[in-house]
């Protein structure tokens, strides 16, 4: 019959009552009692004839055994020649992950772990799948955290050289480097371990500066001044994607009066009875009110002309900022005037502390009514907005502030000297004051944006910077981009808002330790001079000695003299080079063009943290859109960040670090750190909802180690019911095993498609759920409960035995493969163990999950559910007890679900049939009517299954009677059935088969 799949019933959910097979469990009474009971001496003689389990597969492995035995493994099974073994297969599949450099600053964290372990679960299964997988580990090495880092262990550092400031560096990065890849082998990371990148190779250098080229070339790079994010405390410039805002920032925000000093014309007869105006002025950053150039205002909106009751001077401001800057004020504002904002049109100020300064009133679209006053205090060189006003309106746009945050000479000799967001900020303060301009201060706090490396505030700045146009190149980008599959797919979101926000991007650094801008200066004018020609000299020299080359050959090398003549009558001696070196985005942001291979030199895959979506999937993107117009990655992946196990920020001072090298070896007190090994931790990232942000902690990991040592318990009854049997000559043919081992391989071959899709997927947490569903539900809960007795007490060669053998040794397989990507070390422990494993053979090496399609048969569910609908009637009766001490009646009308009941059991009554063996009772009787005698008895359970065939085309409902009673016979002493005709005496199949021994 060909029967139709129905959605599985709950029948074989739950763990069986009264299910524990007999042997062990006697045993143990006898050896606790001290004296043998008179059944364990006459059972005893038969205790060897059962089959029990033998492996030497440990059910878990305590303390320091589980470290040792990674190790162990890694050496014996081949980790570190894996990669190269894949790479070297005939296949035309390939598979491209392209790693996200880390940075070479520091110790390895469970952030690496978590980024790691995900990109290697993804590579293990791919390879498996029959895919080459290209993998090349790399690190992001230059940089201000590594500078900083290097020179904090000098004791004296003002009197650098750059070089010697870049021989430091390097020599940090590289330690780090050398930490973080022997943790990565130790986590089982699968690489060429001998052949990573480094942004610091000179062939990386050199490609890096190819693309630059390349973008110079298109217009794309260019020289400008104009405000960026600066960072007093790293006295550099910062790209938006360095910088990190903290909420609680404390600002001194002020509001100060700007004397109007020429009055709208349009205003003219309103503002003329009032004795004085002032324009109303809120800021948060009063240090840049000495720079002010303007004051805008939004043309649309409403504005008043307000009498203040406490001084009767005339204020301006936004109409619907009246009554909130009143109150703040302490004073009431009686409204004389209303006009619109364009009415402002043509009017100016006094500036508040700079006599015969002028400060006209302009339009902008950057003001907001939703703080302050509804004028803005705009200053060119300190904000990007007032940046682009000035712009527009030929505003000057002097910078007063130096590269460290100090007022300059220029700002006068009050200021000069003075930090700005410190005692600068006060002085500026003190001078609105003693020119009676302010009206209140207050404190506001905000969210500010900070230096991410130093963790100090920035502030913005007008200085000559290199950049990239990206308003250019992000309409393209955002278009490639959402051709790009996201995991998350709410991610593509989150990065086309960031790429709309950036109208260019600030490449330039003022440091010593990066890849130099190719740029030359005029000693006496300070002119640039870069061009084709001279990049591509710099790329040369680069390619040949590396960077240091800037610093240490001389410039007539560096710059042709024919260049240098081009220009005019100058000599290569009045040039100097430059010395800005590139952000390290960019130097990150190029590694495609460096490590992809091929024409098309674009990933699968690119898996980082969510961080990444302002950073290097961001910066990757620009600089490929910009050199060739398309995208060099077809999928991103974003996980989360690692958190404490209750959400919080790890801290030191918090002690909720999580150090993966503790986790995996243990600390120095074992019974509060025990040593997990390596795939406790690759448990926990593979469960772990990585999309969000990833919980660690103690109790967090010993929940993995917990479910390892359950899966380990599943995987160890399986290998010990395979001793004697090799599946190449014992298996039995599917369509000759019992039913329930042929449902086993129908729900194998489900399992193995769905753990499949999760993988595709990268839902590795899905990938888990599946795994523990199958091991402990439809494995050990279900399917060995019911086999035990055949594997235990049928003679060894027995195909009833066999055909169970045969379906273990698909699922251990199976099973194996499915966890093999997450736990690499388990998988290849198992192999070690296989009875009939060939030598030398990996479960890498043989490939991903391999089922057959005749293992699929949906109609052997009806049959199976309906058993195990009418056992739980069964077993539900007689909760708490043992199954064997009963015997069961089974009564069904004739018709379609007698019919499959009769497919498990042909005679009446059996104690080995079939369906007896799902029932797990003694003996099962199997009735198309009740009996007489039975007719009125209480103990009846009554039950109902739907059949639902071919699809839905057959449908029945069918009711059952389930009869319990105490078994009749005795006792076997070999199987433990109630099935022997006396208590000294076997049953009927325990003296066939002990007929032969």
């Amino acid at each position: 019959m060909l029967w139709a799949r129905r959605a599985p019933s709950l029948a074989r959910r739950g763990a069986p009552v009264g299910a524990t097979w007999g042997w062990a469990r006697s045993a143990a009474s006898g050896a606790n009692s001290g004296k043998p009971s008179p059944e364990s001496r006459a059972d005893s003689k038969y205790r060897e004839t059962v089959l029990l389990p033998r492996s030497g597969f440990p059910a878990q492995l305590p303390g320091r055994l589980q470290p040792e035995a990674e190790v162990e493994i890694q050496q014996k099974c081949g980790f570190s020649e894996l990669y190269s073994w894949q790479r070297q297969r005939n296949t035309k599949n390939e598979f491209c992950l392209h790693d996200g450099p880390p940075y070479a600053n520091g110790d390895p964290h469970v952030g690496h772990a978590l980024n790691k372990i995900l990109k290697d679960i993804t590579n293990r299964f791919h390879m498996m799948r029959g895919y080459k997988v290209h993998y090349v580990p790399g690190w992001d090495c230059h940089g201000l955290p590594i500078e900083l880092k290097a020179l904090s262990e000098l004791k004296e550092t003002q009197n650098l050289s750059p070089m010697e400031i870049r021989q430091r560096a390097k020599e940090f990065a590289e330690r780090a480097i050398e930490k973080q890849k022997s943790a990565f082998i130790r986590w089982g990371i699968m690489a060429d371990w001998a052949n990573c990148y480094h942004t610091f190779d000179r062939k990386y250098e050199a490609k890096q500066l190819s693309i630059f080229h390349k973008m110079y070339d298109k217009g794309y790079i260019y020289q400008d001044y104009k405000p960026v994010f600066w960072s007093p405390s790293a006295n550099t410039a910062l790209a938006e994607a360095e910088l990190e805002y903290n909420q609680q920032h404390v600002s001194r925000s002020v509001y100060i009066k700007f004397p109007l000093l020429k009055s709208p014309p349009k205003l003219a007869s309103v503002i003329a009875g009032c004795p004085t105006v002032s324009l109303l002025i809120w800021t948060t950053q009063p240090w840049t009110i000495p720079a002010n150039e303007a004051i805008c205002y939004m043309p649309d909106s409403d504005y008043s002309i307000v009498k203040c009751a406490n001084t009767g001077e005339c204020y301006i401001l936004a109409a619907n900022r009246v009554e909130s800057t009143a109150a703040i004020l302490d004073t009431q504002f009686e409204v004389i005037s209303t006009c619109k904002g364009v009415d402002l049109e043509n009017g100016s100020c006094a500036h508040p502390t700079i006599p015969g300064r002028e400060s006209p009133f302009l339009p902008a679209n950057h003001v907001t009514m939703a703080k302050g006053t509804g004028l803005v205090h705009t200053a060119p060189a300190h904000g990007m907005e007032d940046y682009s006003v000035a712009s527009h309106h030929q505003l000057p746009m002097d910078c007063l502030v130096d590269e460290g945050g100090f007022f300059t000479e220029a700002a006068g000799p009050e200021l000069q000297n003075k930090a700005v967001l410190e005692e600068g900020n006060e002085a500026v303060i003190q001078m609105l004051q003693a020119a009676k301009s302010l009206l209140k201060e207050e404190k506001c706090v905000h969210s500010y944006p900070y230096d991410w490396r130093t963790k100090k505030p920035v502030i913005i700045r007008a200085s000559k910077q290199w950049f990239v146009n990206t308003a250019n190149i992000k309409v393209t980008a955002q278009e490639l981009l959402k051709k790009v599959k996201f995991i998350p797919a709410s991610a593509v979101n989150r990065m086309l808002e960031m790429l709309d926000r950036r109208t260019y991007w600030c490449i330039s650094r003022q440091r010593s330790w990066g890849v130099p801008i190719p740029v030359f200066y005029h000693k006496t004018t300070g002119e640039s001079l870069i061009n084709s020609e001279i990049i591509e000299n710099v790329i040369k020299i680069v390619e040949q000695h590396g960077s240091d080359a800037w610093w240490t050959l001389p410039v007539e090398q560096l710059l042709p003299r024919k260049v240098a003549a081009k220009v005019g009558s100058h000599d290569v001696l009045d040039y100097v080079q430059g010395q800005d070196v590139l952000d390290i985005w960019f130097d990150s942001g190029t590694s495609w063009a460096h490590v992809l291979e091929g024409a098309d030199q674009r990933a699968d895959l690119y898996l980082e943290g969510k961080d990444q979506l302002g950073g290097w999937f961001q910066s990757s993107l620009l600089t490929s859109v910009a050199t060739r117009k398309k995208a060099p990655y077809k999928t991103l992946v974003i996980h989360g960040f690692t958190l404490g196990e209750k959400g919080e920020k790890m801290s030191k001072s918090m002690g909720n670090v999580v150090d993966p090298d503790v986790v995996i070896n243990g600390g120095q007190d074992h019974s509060k750190e025990p040593p997990y090994g390596a795939d406790v931790l690759r448990w926990w990232v593979a469960e772990s909802n990585v999309f969000t942000e990833v919980l660690i902690g103690p109790a967090v990991l010993s929940a993995a180690k917990d479910d390892i040592n359950r899966l380990r318990n599943t995987l160890r009854f399986m290998l010990g019911n395979m001793a004697g049997f090799n599946p190449e000559t014992d298996s039995i043919p599917s369509s000759e095993m019992y039913v329930i081992d042929q449902y086993m391989l129908h729900l194998l071959q489900d399992y193995a498609k769905k753990v499949t899709e999760a993988y595709k997927e990268y839902d590795y947490g899905k990938v888990i759920r599946l795994l523990q569903a199958f091991h402990t539900r439809d494995l050990s809960n279900f399917y060995f409960s019911i086999i035990k007795d055949r594997l235990y007490c049928e003679e060894e060669k027995d195909p009833k035995r066999r055909s169970c053998q045969t379906a273990l040794a698909e699922a251990l397989d199976v099973v194996v493969r499915s966890f093999a990507p997450v736990l690499p070390h388990l998988a290849e422990e198992v192999f070690q163990f296989l009875p009939y494993k060939k030598e030398g053979e990996s479960v890498f090496h043989s490939g991903w999950i391999n089922t057959s399609s005749v293992w699929k048969k949906p109609g052997l569910e009806e049959v199976v559910e309906a058993a195990c609908a009418m056992r739980d009637s069964f077993l539900g009766s007689i909760s708490g007890k043992n199954a064997l001490e009963h015997e069961v009646i089974i009564v069904i009308d004739p018709g379609l679900l007698f019919e499959l009941m009769e497919t498990l059991q042909s005679e009446e009554s059996s104690s080995v049939s079939q369906l007896n063996e799902i029932m797990m009772a003694s003996q099962t009787t199997l009735l198309s009517e009740l009996p007489i005698e039975m007719a009125t008895d209480e103990k009846i359970i009554k039950g109902t299954f739907l059949i639902n065939l071919e699809g839905g085309d057959i449908r029945e409902e069918s009711t059952y009677k389930v009869i319990v009673l105490p078994a009749a016979k005795a006792k076997c002493l070999r199987c433990r059935k109630y099935t022997a005709d006396s208590l000294l005496s076997l049953c009927p199949r325990c003296t066939e088969v002990m007929a032969g021994k």
